[in-house]
């Protein structure tokens, strides 16, 4: 059964560093002074969106040596941007992407209960583990830790993030004439696990949530499984129908057996849009957006990453290389958070029966194969696709994901959400409570010790990847 007024939940991601950003567009402009992220997240709370999505890297990504194409602008600090905004917006969540393969538990927890402090409970952790060694370079730890290890950690430093969040009763802080805590022990945590060894006292008070809103991706049986159980929202790769509704379905229906709740967990596609007067313009528009987001070196560079060889001399404009690719679990020319090809003969297969059926060059094949937009239409047309999308249980929502910084909102913000408006299924003013929980319409975040209790007695969640299925956020 559909339900065409069901609310659409928004998120907006910040298109810094991502193959949809173009930022050789003369309407782009910086992905890293502050005007930029001030304008962006301005534009998406006014159109009352309910939360700016902030993707973060801990190394460049390099290919031959050279930094990779999509990584030119950089990648800026999480924390000192998201704190920066929370002084010029006053409801947008701030959501952010934190890494716990190379963080530690207590300055994480106190970061992000400083935020939600700062920004009166709007916070979100965007949870993500790292799978290379080239990252860890950067830490003095080094290399990297092995798949079910990583996972394992993870979820270790959920639990205790939350153990620290929790150690400060809500009513602690008195602060009158006689007596500032009501609670002596307030901020005291102990911890002892596999992966961490903490004891002390947590230096930040409760914060307005409680706990940030957590966010997971995974599309494995036991990344679902761990979303069922302790993520409130889920950043699902599946955007088109009959996948996002099998997707859907599974994960919503792991949730009774820990006692949540349909609403207790959001699914939210990334959707990349390009809106035109009519549909065939926005096709038109459209076409001319992917042959930006693919340069030719670009091209080359994506192929390179299915052949896993040098191949700058060949033309991105010529044929396809008639070499097959080569395979080596020692040597990958792929370095950083560069896409992944688990089986390149069968992908180098599909490349060329493509260019051949078609007759494509590299870059044509290249564009043909490694995207499309989600949304591509007229206002009315990307309206009524979003609203049915959410009412037929594709999702419940989507992160908008524009291809130019920092104006390419705009034009959603300002044609398509009055409509939305006008259909009933998006706010027209914040006015469900101050906190991005309440703006997202999920329970107060449950105790630390629950998720304890959740963890201990699973049995259908293996250790090796029952932590946050993801990687660093591209």
């Amino acid at each position: 059964m559909t339900d065409p007024r069901k609310q659409v939940v928004l998120g907006a991601h910040f298109p810094g560093v991502n193959n949809t950003t173009v930022w050789s567009d003369p309407a782009s402009g910086s992905h890293i002074d502050l005007a930029s992220f001030t304008h962006f997240a301005q534009t998406a709370e006014r159109g009352r969106l309910d939360f700016l999505f902030l993707a973060e890297g801990l190394r460049l990504r390099e290919q031959r040596g050279r930094i990779h194409d999509l990584d030119v602008v950089g990648r800026p600090d999480t924390f000192t941007i998201l704190a920066a905004l929370a002084a010029v917006t006053e409801h947008l969540g701030l959501a952010g992407t934190i890494n716990t393969t190379f963080n530690e538990p207590y300055e994480v927890a106190r970061q992000f209960a400083t935020l939600d402090h700062l920004s009166a409970g709007r916070a979100a952790w965007n949870v993500v583990t790292s799978s290379d060694a080239f990252t860890g370079e950067n830490f003095r730890r080094g290399g990297f830790l092995p798949h079910a290890e990583r996972y394992e950690r993870a979820e270790e430093f959920i639990a205790t993030a939350r153990e620290l969040w929790d150690s400060w009763p809500v009513d602690a802080v008195r602060a009158d004439d006689d007596q500032f805590l009501t609670d002596p022990t307030a901020g005291s945590f102990q911890h002892r696990g596999k992966h961490f060894d903490v004891t002390g006292r947590f230096t930040v008070p409760r914060s307005p949530q409680g706990h940030p809103v957590i966010f997971q991706a995974g599309d494995s049986s036991d990344g679902r499984e761990f979303a069922a159980r302790s993520a409130d929202a889920v950043f699902s790769r599946h955007s088109s129908a009959e996948a996002g509704r099998a997707f859907y379905s599974d994960v919503k229906g792991r949730l009774a057996r820990y006692d949540r709740h349909e609403r207790d967990l959001l699914i939210l596609p990334a959707a990349t849009f390009v809106l035109g007067d009519t549909d065939s313009d926005a096709a038109q528009r459209a076409a001319e957006v992917r042959r930006q987001q693919v340069s030719p070196q670009t091209a080359i560079l994506l192929l390179e990453q299915v052949w896993n060889r040098d191949l700058s001399g060949y033309d991105p404009d010529g044929p396809l290389p008639t070499v097959d690719p080569l395979v080596s679990d020692e040597t990958s020319i792929v370095r950083g958070r560069a896409r992944q090809v688990s089986d390149p003969f069968a992908e180098a297969a599909r490349y060329r029966a493509v260019a051949e059926a078609k007759g494509l060059s590299i870059r044509e094949t290249v564009i043909e194969l490694t995207g499309r937009q989600t949304f591509v239409g007229s206002p009315e047309s990307v309206a009524a696709a979003i609203v049915d999308a959410v009412a037929t249980e594709v999702s419940d929502g989507f992160i908008l994901v524009p291809h130019i910084t920092p104006g390419g909102l705009d034009g959603f913000v300002e044609d398509v959400v009055p409509l939305l408006q006008e259909r009933g299924v998006l706010r027209h003013d914040y006015t469900s409570g101050a906190t991005l929980r309440d703006h997202l319409g999920l329970p107060p975040a449950r105790p630390a010790t629950d998720w304890a209790a959740w963890a201990s007695s699973r049995e259908t969640v293996t250790v090796g990847a029952a932590g946050p299925d993801v990687r660093e956020t591209a």
